[in-house]
């Protein structure tokens, strides 16, 4: 049966590339394949896929967006007098590459390699859904030597098969993890990656996951608040999530649960009364509250911790809770406007609270005091 384009639906012609190439193994059983090409042919038979939801779906994808001033710097460097690019460009294969040994099938350099025919079906007019292969490592490169005035530039290329698309993201964080890549990228992908990786990246996985879930569930009072690659609108950072998470996790009420939907309904029972107490601060940017700046939501999870604690005999902590005890605390906080008056020789406007250790610590222990002599006091005792 005949392939065709998914927008025209008319048949798609496909050529095979076939260029010399060098197989060897890695790991149990694992081949890479390496091979020089035009760079200017990496574009018919591969694709960036970069990350992207729809309608609130799953992540799609796992490059970042192309960075147009880098590009531009390596397109004048290619088109310099000498130009050289040793490092390899990293790409995903589909099954549909396949490599052929050369008939003396014998392994050379001590039995490590065998020279061989990689061969790439291309499909004239394809998508980029339907093309072979998927750059893992080199998205700038391979855009600047597609746009560089160059008539010809080969360059090598490093080559696996990959299972699918979760195996891409695994290489992805792998081979980008020590590298400048932006934080928040790798921390989105963390959720729909299973593989391993480091366990710095292991122990904010789980953490990833809870900050997508508040992001994206429809029943989330933080529903597109939190700000990711994929989601630039957001006015909570992505980071100030996942600390008020960690810190729950390890000494808060979020380690008494085992289930991910119970402790995920704390936090939202908890974020949608501070939504309610709060209505003028919420959703506003960093900039315009305090209660949605990096201070605020790490303070604000510590707060979450004592009110559970408090409550810890009360079978399941609704918003009603939060709200009764979150309401009395309501005329001391300076979210948009006022100083916080932290001791007597100590006051802060309202928007010089900074999100730097010193001032988190600040506001936590004002807002822990402030509950406990209001709220958390035996009765009679109560101002």
């Amino acid at each position: 049966m005949k392939k065709t384009n998914a927008k025209t639906q008319k048949p798609i012609k496909s050529r095979m590339l076939r260029l010399p190439a060098l197989e060897f193994n890695q790991g149990k059983n694992r081949q890479l394949y390496t091979f020089a090409v035009e760079g200017k042919q990496l574009h018919e038979f591969c694709t960036i896929s970069r990350v992207t939801r729809h309608d609130g779906e799953g992540l799609n994808g796992y490059q970042r967006p192309e960075v147009v001033s880098h590009i531009a710097q390596i397109r004048e460097y290619l088109e310099s007098e000498n130009p050289i690019l040793p490092n390899a460009i990293v790409v995903a294969f589909d099954d549909s590459v396949r490599f052929k040994p050369s008939s003396r099938n014998g392994k050379q350099g001590a039995g490590l390699s065998r020279t061989g025919i990689i061969e790439i079906p291309i499909r004239n007019d394809a998508v980029d859904t339907q093309k072979p292969g998927w750059i893992v490592d080199g998205q700038q490169r391979a855009a600047a030597l597609r746009d560089a005035r160059t008539e010809s530039f080969p360059v090598c290329v490093v080559a696996f098969i990959a299972a699918g698309l979760e195996e891409q993201r695994q290489q992805f964080i792998l081979v980008n993890a020590t590298k400048p890549l932006p934080k928040g990228l790798i921390y989105e992908l963390l959720p729909s990656t299973d593989g391993k990786l480091p366990l710095t990246l292991q122990k904010r996985r789980y953490p990833a996951l809870l900050s997508e879930r508040l992001n994206f569930d429809d029943d989330s009072p933080v529903q597109g608040m939190i700000r990711t690659p994929t989601n630039g609108t957001g006015v909570i950072t992505d980071n100030s999530i996942l600390k008020m998470i960690e810190n729950s996790l390890t000494d808060g009420v979020l380690y008494l649960f085992d289930d991910i939907e119970d402790q995920l309904d704390v936090l939202k029972q908890f974020w949608n009364g501070v939504k309610k107490v709060f209505p003028d601060a919420w959703g506003q940017l960093p900039r315009k509250s305090r209660l949605m700046h990096g201070a605020g939501i790490v303070a604000m999870g510590f707060l979450m911790d004592t009110i559970a604690d408090r409550h810890r005999r009360t079978r399941k902590l609704k918003t009603k809770v939060f709200v009764d005890d979150l309401e009395p605390l309501r005329p001391v906080c300076r979210w948009t406007e006022g100083y916080w008056e932290f001791s007597p020789d100590n006051r802060l406007k309202w928007n010089e609270l900074q999100n730097v250790p010193r001032h988190i610590q600040l506001l936590s222990n004002y807002l822990l005091i402030q509950y406990r002599e209001l709220v958390w006091q035996p009765k009679g005792k109560r101002r």
